[in-house]
């Protein structure tokens, strides 16, 4: 019998197939499981092959992220980061800090603010202008749909009280209509467009960084949600591109061509031909990300019936749809007639109607293609098209941290979208009884890339460390056998990895070896697992301290 290259014993070994089996040993052999099974996998060892005694640890298949912006969370990270910062005293210190220690730098840039630090989710220019005044400063928020520009940033793009909102965003107003430095969706880029791009090389940094974080997290492939210009921000295909030929790029990576929504069928053959020129090795861009619609926080998710304002009324905003929702039924239909894969940013209902109308437009026309498309994000869906996703064969992409009481939940959505619609918030445990295909990705560096603590809230609805005991709508709650396999299998089909998201013999072995067995642990002990080792193809490429 053929040796292996490396045997994994004393198991839980889970399996993520369609029967949840267990087994206690694995051998792998190249790139690929040879073997699954008990006591009987002894006999594949031998004097070159590595043993890991797992010791009761468990071993996983690799998580995969489903909608992760790889590059960007990369590059932020290096700028001013205020991820995690809960006030607005404690962004300015933070920011008034990092210019301190950069003053030669001629824009002060970063990311990572919540908009529950300040009053109504609106930053001002004159917060901003108390702790940097002489620079220009842009700063986008947590979720990447709003960002925060100081006085000399506005006075630097030119914009007054005369200055006329985008179609696809809006300038938030002091009374006689001065810009206040809010940005809300496409009006970012307003400023965004005035920035000093990163090179290429600060894009490579930023994604071979981002690589460590996400394989030390248990995550061996992902589809970066947005190769293209956007708002300002660079192209992040060449550092794919870039680390894939020099044999840096370790994970498996789909990414997303950002459709530009000012444009029509016309970008098309441009899609194709990039296409064509943005694969090599482990990176593949064949899928097209559509943004069909902002978020909730702004009002500008598209939803059925308008947002109530303060007092619970209802107002005359219903949020934007930002491709004509007949036209977009048309594009997916080219899209999915030339083997795309369609990736939907839908938040609203109304969003995901117009996605869904699409996807079953485009089967309609071309028969049912094994395309796998696939709506993101999912807040807020009208229980009259739960069942469509099986119906129509569109894929669930959730993103779980977010279905839990916080701030920003509790104070600047629920009170605006009102009791009913409030109830139909991701609704996880509906889609999954509907017979819709989960996948489940995180949508970095919008909230946390740890699959874990993902896991923990798709369970519990409850964040991590939450002590008040409320559980956001829990008949919305997933089995965690489930959410795994949204996180392992799941991912993988929508990411087009066939052979990974389950272990069997002849499939990739991408491997995460977790601290303990979640699978039979407390379920309130779910994110306190930590990654104590990740394999892609038999390769390790973490491994804790």
């Amino acid at each position: 019998m053929t040796q292996a290259d490396l045997v994994f014993t004393h198991g839980p070994v889970h399996t993520g197939d369609a029967a949840r089996t267990r087994a206690s040993s694995l051998a792998v052999t190249g790139e690929r499981i040879t073997a699954v099974g008990h006591d009987e996998l002894r006999e594949l060892i031998g004097p070159r092959t590595e043993v890991v005694d797992l010791s009761g640890k468990l071993l996983l298949p690799g998580f995969q992220d489903a909608h992760i912006h790889a590059v960007f969370g990369g590059t932020e990270s290096a700028a001013c980061d205020l991820t995690g910062t809960v006030s607005a005293v404690e962004c300015l210190e933070r920011i008034r800090a990092y210019a301190e220690a950069n003053p030669g730098q001629a824009w002060i840039t970063g990311s990572g603010w919540s908009l529950e630090a300040f009053d109504g989710g609106l930053p001002t220019r004159h917060l901003l202008d108390s702790a940097v005044a002489d620079r220009p400063v842009y700063l986008t928020n947590r979720d990447h749909h709003g960002a925060w520009a100081n006085t000399r940033a506005l006075e630097l793009a030119g914009l007054t009280r005369h200055t006329p909102d985008p179609a696809d965003g809006r300038i938030e107003r002091e009374a006689d209509g001065t810009p206040t430095g809010m940005l809300q969706e496409g009006a970012t880029a307003l400023v965004a467009r005035l920035v000093p791009a990163g090179t290429a090389a600060d894009r490579l940094d930023g994604l071979l960084r981002a690589q460590r974080l996400l394989h030390s997290l248990g995550i061996t492939g992902w589809q970066d949600a947005l190769l293209g210009e956007f708002n300002g921000q660079p192209d992040p295909t060449d550092a794919y591109l870039a680390a894939a030929r020099s044999g840096a790029l370790t994970a498996r990576v789909t990414g997303a061509l950002w459709w530009d929504r000012d444009r029509g069928a016309e970008q098309i053959p441009e899609l194709v031909a990039r296409r064509a020129e943005s694969s090599h090795g482990r990176f593949r861009a064949g899928s097209v990300k559509i943004m069909q619609d902002g978020i909730a926080e702004n009002f500008t998710a598209a939803m059925t019936s308008p947002y109530l304002d303060g007092c619970g009324c209802a107002t005359a905003n219903s949020g934007l749809s930002f491709v004509d929702p007949v036209e977009l039924r048309g594009y997916v239909t080219q899209l999915d007639a030339l083997g795309f894969q369609v990736h939907f940013h839908a938040l609203g209902d109304r969003a995901v109607r117009e996605a869904l109308d699409a996807v079953e437009a485009a089967r309609a026309a071309n028969g049912r293609r094994d395309t796998r498309h696939h709506l993101a994000h999912l807040q807020v869906v009208h229980p009259d098209d739960i069942r469509r996703f099986a119906e129509v064969g569109a894929i669930a992409n959730i993103q779980p941290l977010w279905a839990a009481h916080e701030p920003q939940m509790d104070e600047l959505t629920i009170p605006f979208l009102g009791p009913e619609r409030a109830a139909w918030q991701y609704p996880f445990g509906a889609l999954h009884r509907a017979g819709a295909t989960l996948a489940a990705g995180s949508d970095w560096p919008v909230s946390s890339p740890d699959p874990l603590a993902g896991l923990h809230v798709a369970v519990n609805r409850m964040e991590p460390g939450a002590v008040d005991g409320r559980v956001f709508l829990p008949e919305q709650r997933l089995d965690l056998a489930t959410a795994v396999a949204a996180y392992t299998a799941g991912s993988a089909h929508v990411n087009g990895h066939d052979d990974a998201g389950t272990l069997a013999v002849g499939r990739l072995a991408d491997l995460v070896v977790l601290d303990r067995d979640i699978l039979t642990g407390p379920a309130e002990e779910i994110a306190a697992a930590r990654v104590l080792r990740t394999y892609v193809g038999g390769q390790l490429v973490h491994a804790a301290d």
